[in-house]
């Protein structure tokens, strides 16, 4: 399984947020300013979520064995939910731990020139890797939304380095505004609150990765264009008279599992059967790559109503 698009967002992202991290401790240090440290810990959890990310997409890539039949795709959701984890538990949890620390025990910011510097070199960085991950998400949006194509996205890869790099320029120009407030108004509580303001960002970006991860981390359908165009090819499939039911499931962005069950014509003998499966399995593999598995299941309706009725009975 590839994901060369997304590795190339990943590496772009990871090469930024590393350089920046550092530069942001240095001023941080230097100037005493507490947005400057908020920003310097949010890009250093952007790093380690980046890696997490590689990490999540090389274990992806393992073929099935014994004990994963079905692959490993689905270790790319669980380390894509464990970034969500991490922005909010390192992420935000420090920054909000810093701001509420500077405004208890305030010191004055100094050298407001280095931390501008910084937050313009910062900024230049991560629109160069935002724009890498928009045209990256761009490819696979089509003409949807963006909500919608985040919704529908089974990629979390691309949209997390989107919403990381989203969340880093908001919490840049809160650190900012936050910086200038100090320098021109004298409202010395300003650079805590944009220490403030910045937990609150990657709260909410941790918050919004989570619900889209745990989505597909708990068994996505494929879409429903994708499933109606399975039922169109199952029903005109010669010898076949009835779907009684389709079910499909992501085990990764590109790696789709489908099972159907057919009711087929009575009239046909075992050769037709065999060949009316062979034909709906190269179909819908040809018409979509990334179903990787098809299961195709020979009954009758009454037979699979009584499956159905069977598994309702069952005690919970």
């Amino acid at each position: 399984m590839e994901f060369k698009g997304s590795k190339s967002v990943i590496y772009a992202a990871l090469a930024g947020n590393a350089a920046i991290a550092v530069t942001k401790f240095g001023a941080a240090a230097f100037t005493g300013s507490s947005a400057m440290f908020s920003e310097a810990v949010h890009s250093l959890v952007d790093t380690g979520n980046q890696i997490l990310l590689l990490f999540g997409l090389g274990r992806a890539a393992q073929p099935p064995d014994e004990r994963h039949p079905f692959g490993y795709g689905l270790e790319l959701y669980f380390w894509s939910f464990v970034v969500a984890i991490l922005i909010f538990g390192l992420g935000s949890g420090i920054s909000f731990y810093e701001g509420f620390a500077k405004l208890a025990d305030p010191h004055p910011v100094t050298s407001f020139a280095v931390n501008y510097i910084v937050l313009a070199v910062a900024m230049v960085f991560e629109a160069a890797a935002w724009t890498i991950a928009w045209r990256q998400f761009g490819r696979t949006r089509g003409e949807l939304g963006l909500i919608e194509a985040v919704r529908r996205s089974k990629d979390p890869t691309v949209f997390t380095v989107l919403f990381e790099d989203s969340a880093a320029m908001l919490g840049l120009t809160a650190a900012f505004l936050g910086l200038l407030a100090v320098q021109f108004l004298g409202w010395g509580w300003a650079d805590a609150a944009a220490s403030l303001v910045i937990g609150g960002i990657l709260a909410i970006t941790a918050a919004l990765l989570a619900y889209e991860t745990r989505s597909l981390l708990t068994g996505e359908s494929a879409s429903r264009a994708t499933v109606e165009e399975i039922r169109h090819i199952a029903l005109t499939t010669p010898n076949v008279s009835r779907l009684n039911e389709l079910k499909s499931i992501h085990f990764g962005p590109e790696d789709i599992l489908v099972t159907l069950s057919l009711d087929l014509r009575d009239d046909i003998d075992l050769a037709d059967v065999e060949a009316t499966v062979r034909r709906l399995e190269a179909a819908i593999s040809a018409r979509f790559p990334a179903i990787r598995q098809i299961f195709i299941e020979i009954q009758s309706r009454e037979d699979h109503q009584a499956a159905l009725a069977r598994q309702r009975a069952r005690p919970e």
